[in-house]
């Protein structure tokens, strides 16, 4: 988007006279009548226009001009207009509870408007006039990002994060990058996992087992320690965000590929009504969806199990979690819109989101005692490269402390913050600008997995955390950070959350952990 003053508007206006523009939809005219720009109206938010025009897109403050033409929007009657398209898991039920709840907080009347193919409208009404419409498509996320591209769509709902070629066609068509600095917000939280039947007997995986599985490698209940029986798949359709987010997080970090073998699923309740009912199906869902199933615990060979649990995700001591995203193009949204998307950070949004049965990011303090047997299990762990001076250390230093729900992993062979990662440093940030942790101590903790020598590992972590701390500085501009005793630390392979023989357990183990007092 491009910010316009009143200067710079006069200043772009009297360039387009120069060039003897034609009149098109509408044509601006400066409030004393000395210039005029004309093109093509592409959208009013109450407050600017958006024009493309000969010489590119332009963004007008609506205070500095007059509007004429057959395009011109009533300034008096404007209704403000959002289309979101995308993940009907996001669209279908998230999205309408934010939207009502943000009415109802803002003295809004919502009414909804059916559609066909997952299309309806929200209509936030106030004594009896029309103030803004919420346009839902809610089909998957591959049609959301190409409804964004073909310029059908402002808000993109993503099950998953954006692909290379759909940043590249976006930043080739104007739309910025979908990558960059508020071009994308982590919504809510939910996980990619297992699931069978409450009468199936095998009750945990591994993540390489299960990856085998879903390839068709292992095709025999017996080989998972069940019944001689042939196990049959279940996936949503592969169109959808959930289906990417499974292929991204448990086939390809073995190198596999689904099975051809495999009966798919356009709504996410269908997958779990029909594995519920069959002995010998299994299937992959999101936790939100995970209906009369039961899920399976991910396991390994050195005896670490991780459930999917609503902290264990927010943490992403899961490994599979799987943020939802929404995405943004670089041009200005209706104040409404925005007053919503600001909503959605709140503490009430967060209540909704736990309501609508997904993972909210409300950042919540563990003591020691409710974290399971961690210590315990760091101990047991402990190689002979971990000496018990610093297990001694470690336990000295975090046990008088809370660790924080927000936590920091980095992407696979990266130094760059995942995802979620990347939302929880605006999230940490915001909350230190609000003056929550004043007077507090906040250390930023640095793991890692148990590959090479320990004394590298810990220093590889150190550096994480003190990459994180920078992060999360910076991005909390207004916060007195002096109010706030922050601090770094690292323990390494000292804390391992699941085991290292696999790319799941290694990825859970590199993480940046903040801890309280």
């Amino acid at each position: 988007m491009l910010g316009v003053t009143r200067a710079a508007v006069c200043a772009a206006l009297w360039l387009f006279m120069a060039g003897g523009l034609a009149a098109q939809d509408v044509a601006l005219t400066s409030r004393d009548g000395s210039v005029e720009l004309s093109g093509t109206l592409l959208g009013f938010d109450g407050e600017f226009y958006r024009l493309r025009t000969d010489y590119g897109e332009l963004t007008v403050d609506s205070t500095g001009v007059s509007c004429a033409g057959p395009g011109c929007p009533s300034l008096q009657d404007f209704v403000a207009e959002v289309r979101l398209s995308g993940s009907a898991t996001i669209g279908a039920v998230l999205m309408p509870a934010l939207v009502e709840a943000y009415a109802a907080r803002s003295g809004y009347q919502m009414t909804r408007e059916e559609g066909e193919g997952g299309r309806f409208t929200l209509l936030l009404s106030r004594e009896g006039k029309v103030a803004a419409r919420f346009i839902f498509h809610a089909s998957n996320t591959d049609e959301g990002f190409a409804d964004l591209l073909a310029d059908e769509a402002d808000i993109v709902m993503a099950l998953r994060e954006v692909r290379r070629e759909e940043r590249i066609n976006a930043r080739e068509s104007g739309l910025g990058d979908l990558t960059g600095p508020n071009r994308s917000r982590v919504l809510a939280l939910d996980a990619v996992v297992p699931v069978v039947s409450p009468a199936n007997p095998v009750k945990q995986i591994s993540p390489q087992t299960l990856a085998r599985v879903f390839a068709g490698e292992i095709d025999n209940w017996e080989r998972l320690g069940g019944p001689d029986a042939p196990i049959a798949l279940h996936l949503p359709t592969t169109a959808s965000g959930l289906a990417q987010a499974i292929t991204d997080q448990v086939l390809a970090p073995a190198g596999l590929e689904v099975a051809e073998e495999v009966t798919r699923h356009a709504m996410p309740a269908d997958l779990a009504q029909a594995v519920a009912k069959d002995i010998f199906a299994i299937g992959i869902t999101s936790y939100a969806e995970q209906g009369g199933t039961d899920v399976l615990t991910l396991g390994g060979n050195c005896g670490f199990a991780l459930d999917a649990a609503r902290r264990t995700i927010k943490t992403e001591d899961y490994p599979l979690t799987a943020p939802m995203f929404l995405y943004f193009p670089a041009r200005r949204l209706p104040l409404i819109t925005r007053e919503f998307l600001a909503f959605t950070r709140s503490p009430a949004a967060q209540i909704v989101i736990r309501r609508a049965g997904f993972v909210d990011q409300a950042p919540e303090e563990i003591p020691v005692e409710e974290q399971g047997n961690r210590f315990a299990n760091a101990i047991m762990v402990a190689g002979g490269e971990t000496p018990l001076e610093e297990l001694q250390r470690m336990t000295a230093t975090l046990v008088p402390m809370a660790r924080l729900t927000t936590s920091f992993r980095f992407e696979a062979g990266s130094i760059r913050l995942d995802a979620q990662s990347r939302s929880n440093v605006q999230q940490l940030a915001r909350a230190l600008e609000q003056g929550q942790y004043d007077a507090r101590r906040l250390m930023f903790v640095g793991f890692s997995d148990g590959e090479g020598a320990a004394r590298a590992n810990r220093e590889i972590a150190l550096r994480r955390a003190e990459a994180v701390r920078r992060a999360v500085e910076a991005a909390a501009v207004t916060a007195n950070l002096s109010r706030i005793d922050l601090r770094v630390d690292a323990f390494g392979e000292a804390m391992p959350m699941a085991c290292d023989e696999s790319a799941w357990g290694r990825q859970a183990n590199r993480r940046v952990e903040v801890w309280v007092r």
